[in-house]
Order: C-alpha cells, then sequence, then structure tokens
C-alpha cells in the first residue's frame, strides 16, 4: 500500500520527526516523508541562519585510552610511569608519539596533540557524557543523557539534513552513548548508518520504473487540491518531493556505498577489492579491527557528500592489564586507518574542511598497576585533532612530570566544544529554548583552544 501521509510516532516543535529521514527509501510501505524535513531545513536556510560546509569526524576511543601510550609517553618520567611501548620520534621536530603508531608518527605535521586535557571523573558513563556534550552528569553512574552531543547540537543548528544532498547533518558508525540530542529532541538524532531500518530504507526497495508511476499518483493526487488552492504551497512542495526522490536514486544514497571508490584510494586504506558485500560489510557495523579503515573512508566519503558530524566508535581502550601488550594488539588498526584518513584528506586538498577529533571517556592512571596495565583516571585525557583550518603540526598544553595532571592551563571539554564550534561555524553564544521554554546555551563557558586558531 502506497501511503502519502505519514505516520507520525512523536512530533517535534518545526513539525517534523528524525523517522521522516529513516523511511525514505521505504516507498511501498512508509510514504514519502523526508520531504518533511527537507522543508525545515530550506526553512532554516531562508531564516538566515549561516551555515558551512565544514564538518567534523568524531573519533572515539570507548573504554578510555592511555594518554601515556598514546600520544604523551613521557619518556623523561620514572619506568613505573613512562609509556611501556616506548616513543617515536615524528616527522615534526622535538615531537613524540606512543611507539606504537609509527604510520601516525609520519603525519603528525597535519595533527595537534594536546597534553592538557582534564576533566576529572574517572566513570565511564559520566566520562562519555562529559565529553560528548561538554557537561558533567548530576550522577556518575547516570544513564540519561542529560545534555545535547556536540553532533545534535549541529544538527539543530543548520538542520537535520543537507539542503542540497538531502543527507542528514548528524550520522552515527557505531554508538558512543552521551551523543544524542537530550531535549533538543528525537528530529536531530543521529542516523543510524549500521543495523536496523534507517540505513536499509537507504536502499532501492521500489524498481525504478515503479519511480516514475509513483511520481505520476502522487500529480493525480494532488491534482485535486490544486484545483482549490489559492495560496500556492502544494506547487512549492514539488522541489522537495524532487529531492526526495532524488536521494534515494542518485548520489546521496551512493555516499554510503565505499566500492565507488577508486582502486589506489581503497588501497590506501587497506581495503581490498570492491569493499565486497553489503553496506553493513563494506563499513564495518562491528567492532572488528578492519572495520575502522572501512569506517573512516565512509566517513570521509559522508562528509564530502555534505554531511556535518559523523561519529566513528573504535572500543577496547579499558586496559586494566598487561597495557604494552594491548596497545601492541589493539593500535595498528587505529594507526593505519588515521594514517590513510590524513592522507587521503589531504590529497583531496579537504583538510580545510574537514576537522578529525580523536579522544575517549578519560585517561589511564599515570602509574602502572600491579598488573601491569593503567585504571581510570579522568585528571588526564587522550586527545588529538587533525585539519579544519586549524594550526597543525604542534603540541598543545603540558602534562606534569609523571603525566598526572596537566602542567599548562588545562582544556577542558567545554573548550573542545567552542573549538568545534568554531570550526562548524557556530556562534560560542548559541542558544536554544529547553522544552520550558528556557533559552539555554549551548556553551557555557568554554573558550577555543588559543594554540589552534
Amino acid at each position: 500500500m502506497f501511503n502519502v501521509l505519514s505516520q507520525r510516532t512523536s512530533t517535534q516543535c518545526d513539525s517534523s520527526t528524525r523517522r521522516d529521514f529513516l523511511k525514505v527509501g521505504a516507498l511501498g510501505a512508509g510514504g514519502l516523508m523526508l520531504p518533511d524535513l527537507l522543508r525545515a531545513r530550506a526553512a532554516a536556510a531562508a531564516a538566515g541562519r549561516p551555515t558551512r560546509n565544514t564538518s567534523v569526524v568524531w573519533l572515539w576511543l570507548s573504554g578510555g585510552p592511555t594518554h601515556v601510550e598514546t600520544f604523551d609517553p613521557k619518556m623523561s618520567a620514572p619506568a613505573e610511569f613512562r609509556s611501556t611501548t616506548g616513543a617515536l620520534q615524528t616527522n615534526v621536530t622535538g615531537m613524540d608519539i606512543g611507539g606504537t603508531f609509527e604510520n601516525m608518527a609520519r603525519v603528525a605535521d597535519k595533527m595537534a596533540f594536546v597534553r592538557s586535557f582534564a576533566h576529572t571523573t574517572s566513570s565511564h558513563q559520566a566520562g562519555t557524557h562529559f565529553v560528548n556534550t561538554g557537561y558533567l552528569p548530576p550522577a556518575a553512574n547516570a544513564i540519561r543523557q542529560f545534555k545535547p552531543g556536540h553532533g545534535a547540537i549541529l544538527s539543530r543548528f543548520r538542520g537535520a539534513n543537507n539542503a542540497t544532498t538531502g543527507l542528514p547533518t548528524y550520522v552515527r558508525l557505531g554508538n558512543i552513548g552521551g551523543d544524542g540530542p537530550s531535549w533538543l529532541g528525537s528530529s536531530y538524532a543521529p542516523f543510524e548508518a549500521f543495523g536496523g531500518d534507517a540505513r536499509n530504507n537507504m536502499e532501492m526497495t521500489v524498481p525504478a520504473e515503479r519511480i516514475g508511476d509513483r511520481r505520476a499518483m502522487m500529480r493525480s493526487f494532488d491534482a485535486v487540491q490544486r484545483t482549490v488552492d489559492n495560496t500556492g504551497l502544494l506547487q512549492g512542495l514539488d522541489s522537495f518531493e524532487q529531492q526526495a526522490f532524488s536521494l534515494i536514486q542518485g548520489a546521496a544514497r551512493e555516499s554510503f556505498d565505499i566500492s565507488r571508490e577508486n582502486a589506489q584510494t581503497l588501497r590506501l586504506y587497506g581495503i581490498n577489492g570492491n569493499g565486497g558485500g553489503n553496506a553493513d560489510n563494506r563499513a564495518g557495523g562491528n567492532r572488528n579491527d578492519g572495520d575502522l579503515a572501512r569506517k573512516m573512508l565512509l566517513a570521509r566519503r559522508l562528509c564530502d557528500a555534505g554531511v556535518g558530524f559523523v561519529t566513528v566508535n573504535y572500543g577496547g581502550w579499558d586496559m586494566h592489564g598487561n597495557i604494552e601488550n594491548a596497545m601492541k594488539q589493539r593500535t595498528p588498526s587505529l594507526d593505519k586507518a588515521v594514517h590513510a584518513f590524513l592522507t587521503d584528506v589531504a590529497q583531496r586538498g579537504s583538510q580545510d574542511n574537514i576537522l578529525l577529533v580523536i579522544t575517549g571517556d578519560f585517561g589511564r592512571t599515570p602509574r602502572i598497576n600491579k598488573n601491569s596495565g593503567r585504571d581510570h583516571w579522568g585528571n588526564l585525557s587522550t586527545l588529538a585533532l587533525a585539519g579544519g583550518g586549524l594550526k597543525m603540526g604542534q603540541v598543545v598544553g603540558e602534562s606534569s612530570s609523571r603525566v598526572e595532571v596537566p602542567k599548562s592551563t588545562p582544556t577542558t571539554p567545554l573548550d573542545l566544544m567552542a573549538t568545534l564550534f568554531h570550526v562548524l561555524g557556530m556562534p560560542q553564544d548559541l542558544h536554544f529554548n529547553d522544552p520550558t521554554g528556557r533559552p539555554v546555551p549551548m556553551n557555557n563557558g568554554g573558550r577555543v583552544i588559543r594554540e589552534l586558531v
């Protein structure tokens, strides 16, 4: 049955729901609901809100990556504090990083490593919420998200979908937690690229020749109304319907297909053949090491197509025992994928348009524990950035002699948020009304990391 009217489960104040986009491909079952969000996106542009084409790829190392063995090896510290994997000199004079990142060491001139990033909580839930929203939740084990995540804020600011391509502003490649819209509403939740109906509905489920029939059917339905409509509204809807059809037929859907990349690019990411298999296999729907390169390539493709914020989750960093061995097993895929991503972006001349952020829940205890591992530590954390038109090839801030706390002025989650706002073209005093109608600042006191601008 072909439904022209949407069946909405919840409605936001802009009269759109996130499900509108998710059902775009299900023409035979779910109706044409994408036009609603395209309409909302166009309204945002008409209202004069400035938009930029810059994007953020948020690479989340869930579990709490060690700040010592990643980007602050501190080889001058006593043995029980310094990096168990040693250090590598990068291609930037005087800059070293952890000893398992030989590929990233060759592109360190395209990166900035923040060694003063701290937020004080050692709880997985609280740390995840803190870094993804800029705010510490009221309880360390809080499950509910109290503040909107960065991607959801951008989605609310720019509109849930790109006006030109119809692609969502915010895409999630693996669940993080703390990255949802909270009280901003479900319209600004991330588009789930793997699993469920969201990504599957991007696939063409209706033969191409029948699309013309659908269009003819809609025109016939509209004709009845047009004879009595004097407002011109129905004629104006045609452009949105056209965008909806174009999305499932054209390049927007193809943006999710990494097999369309040329052989040279696939080799750069270590992907053989054409990427193989269906969408989930091509871009990685789970935590297997080989998936990360596919996810990073997909993230780059989505940014090129107009997506503003892409989250990528690469877990496995809760290393309480034998951290040296754990790092040697976990980092090769990260090292290669980030190197490939930065090389790819630079070759395409997109380094000023895409900001890569690498961070996680918190850092690890400076002193090695009795199991040769490191425990939870919120007093100093991992943070690296690349691109976005920021100043790269530098270390920002300094840790104490035993990598316990920032020696220089701490960089906070709100400072990171302010830096994202700077790159994405959002005003630092951005406010949205909460459900009670009270205007709430998104960035309440954070400052752009000054060394980067």
